[in-house]
This record gives structure tokens, C-alpha cells and sequence, in this order.
């Protein structure tokens, strides 16, 4: 089995019964695959590893579901010491309660080896269910697999619930909210991106993965998923709109790159509504995505200060990513102007 540097990664572990769809959110979230290419997955036999670094270097290792975990020469307890988040996927449209007698027994053990380890669950392919139907599976499944830890002792265990489809955003919404557990300045950047709306014309601001479309952190204001999906939209136009030109040439025939000169992703953009929507390339493969209600003020002073602003907080982030490994009280704070 492949194995991650528990020092310098966060470990995800995504697990479930076969044929739940574990290979196909790998695919669909970290490759770019489209959802209706995952039809044709072969189902997974070895466990496999994904790597992306954003604030932190994260590892998502996905563990086939006949794998027996628990066989004598299979070491469990060394896996489960080093994982951050234990990510368990049950097929909504399945019969899931063998699905929940695995998680219970696979939660038992993996509490007991590493008590902080984050539970969630994704209630997955509920893209096929009506609206009713998916509340009627979340509440059964919660009710079902709060009765079975109760059985095991387990009641004061902490199990987050999340209903997921390939064919919409809810898995990159339900990966953003694992992630964001999993990254100890998450409060430091929320204090930052509500300095940055302060003192902007800013409604509601995200700091995306670019390849992922995760999005690490946003400020304190409620998530809508609507916004969200305009957002992570904006980032794979942005992107393809900067594949489409090439790198300028000077006069000796060496283009922008090869002197070191990387053309920075930025793009500005108005909604039908009026609402500017703006991206900022940051670090480490990072976005900052923002809506901007003018309100009728000039486009152009409000582009102006979000410019400057957005200047202070990619500085801002870069002493958060070089003092990663202090406490969030001990990081030095800057103030946006």
C-alpha cells in the first residue's frame, strides 16, 4: 500500500461497500472527469493515493470496498493513526443497511485507535431521488447510524452528514467543508476574508483550489449553493478563457514565460444582475473569487479598491502559508485599509 507522509499531509480516507461511487468522485473531483465518462470505471482492487497542496499538502487515499482492513497482516492501526478525516460513502439508491453496519464497526475502531479523526458520511447518487425521497434516506440513515454507534458505545461520537451527486456541486460543497476541518488556520483566513469584505464592496468571497474547485475557506456569511456554483463556474471559464492565448513574444522570439514572466490568472466579469464577479490568482494554486454589488458607485473605483485589497490579503496569505506551522495567536496580523 502506498503511504503518506503524516508529518507534511493531511490524510482523507474514503471509504464504503463496493460499487458506492468512491471511484468516481476521485475521478470527478481531482481529474476533471465529467460525470457521465465515470459509467465505464472499473471497480477499484488496490487502494490508490491523490495528492493536491493548497494551505496544506493533503492525500486522499481510496480503499477498495472488499478490502479487508482488519486481516492480521493488514495494518490498520497505522492507517487510521495517520487520518485526519475517515470520509465513508453509502449509495442512497442501494439498500444501505449493511452499508451502515460496516461504518458502524470501521467508526468503532477507528475511534478507538485515533479519538480526534473527523466522521463524514456522503449520501451519495441522490441525484435519482426526489426531494422528499432524500430527506426521508438522510434522516433514516442519521437515525439508523446513530442507533447502531449507541449499540457500540459510540453515542458521543461526532458524525457529519452530507447528500451527494457527482452530477451537481454538492460533492465539491461536502469535499470543501471536510477539507476545511483539516486546516488549522481555517479561522485566521475567515477573519481575513471578513476584514476583505469590510472594506470592500464585497457580498460573499471564496479561496478556491483551482483544480479542484474546492474552496478551502470563505468568510463567516452563510454558504449559498447557487453562489457557490456561479463561483466554481467562473474559475473553469477563467481558466479555459487562459488556455485559449499564448504567451506574447518579444523581439528576440522568447515569450513571457521563458523570462520568467507568468502571466497571473485574473478575470472580471458582470452578472446579468449587475453583480461584478472577480478572480485573483493567489498561491499555491489558489483562487480568490469574490461577488461585488457596485450599488452605484463607478465599476471602476470599486475594481480599483478590491485590487488593493486583494493585494494586502495575497500578502497576507503568503505569511499564513509561511507560518503554517505556528498557532493561529501567534501568526502576524495585517489589516486591510
Amino acid at each position: 500500500m502506498e503511504s503518506a507522509d503524516v508529518d507534511s499531509k493531511a490524510m482523507v480516507l474514503l471509504m464504503g461497500l463496493r460499487r458506492c461511487g468512491k471511484s468516481s468522485i476521485c475521478k470527478v473531483v481531482f481529474h476533471n472527469m465529467q460525470p457521465l465518462d465515470t459509467l465505464y470505471l472499473e471497480s477499484t482492487s488496490n487502494p490508490s493515493m491523490e495528492h493536491f497542496s493548497t494551505l496544506i499538502d493533503l492525500a486522499v487515499m481510496e480503499l477498495p470496498g472488499q478490502l479487508n482492513y482488519f486481516e492480521p497482516s493488514y495494518d490498520s492501526e497505522r492507517l487510521f493513526r495517520s487520518v485526519g478525516a475517515l470520509v465513508y460513502v453509502i449509495d442512497s439508491q442501494d439498500e444501505y443497511m449493511n452499508a451502515i453496519t460496516n461504518l458502524a464497526m470501521i467508526i468503532e475502531y477507528a475511534h478507538k485507535v485515533n479519538p480526534s479523526i473527523n466522521i463524514e458520511v456522503l449520501i451519495h447518487k441522490v441525484d435519482g431521488l426526489s426531494e422528499d425521497f432524500k430527506v426521508d434516506a438522510q434522516r433514516d440513515i442519521m437515525q439508523r447510524t446513530g442507533e447502531e454507534l449507541l449499540e457500540l458505545g459510540l453515542d458521543g461520537v461526532q458524525v457529519s452528514f452530507y447528500l451527494t451527486s457527482i452530477f451537481d456541486h454538492s460533492i465539491y460543497e461536502a469535499f470543501s467543508r471536510i477539507v476545511q476541518k483539516l486546516i488549522p488556520e481555517l479561522t485566521y483566513l475567515e477573519n481575513m476574508l471578513d476584514n476583505l469584505i469590510q472594506h470592500s464592496k464585497i457580498d460573499k468571497v471564496f479561496l478556491f483550489d483551482i483544480n479542484s474547485k474546492i474552496y478551502v475557506s470563505t468568510d463567516s456569511n452563510p454558504v449559498d449553493i447557487q453562489t457557490y456554483e456561479v463561483c466554481a463556474e467562473f474559475v473553469d471559464l477563467t481558466i479555459d478563457l487562459y488556455d485559449l492565448y499564448k504567451n506574447t513574444l518579444d523581439s528576440k522570439g522568447t515569450n513571457d514565460q521563458e523570462q520568467g514572466n507568468v502571466r497571473e490568472l485574473k478575470n472580471v466579469s458582470e452578472l446579468g444582475n449587475g453583480v461584478l464577479i472577480y478572480l485573483r490568482q493567489m498561491i499555491r494554486g489558489l483562487a480568490l473569487v469574490a461577488l461585488i454589488r457596485p450599488n452605484g458607485a463607478d465599476v471602476e473605483s470599486c475594481l480599483t479598491i478590491a485590487d488593493y485589497n486583494v493585494d494586502i490579503f495575497k500578502k497576507g496569505l503568503e505569511g499564513v502559508w509561511a507560518n503554517s506551522r505556528l498557532k493561529p495567536q501567534e501568526q502576524p496580523n495585517q489589516q486591510i485599509e
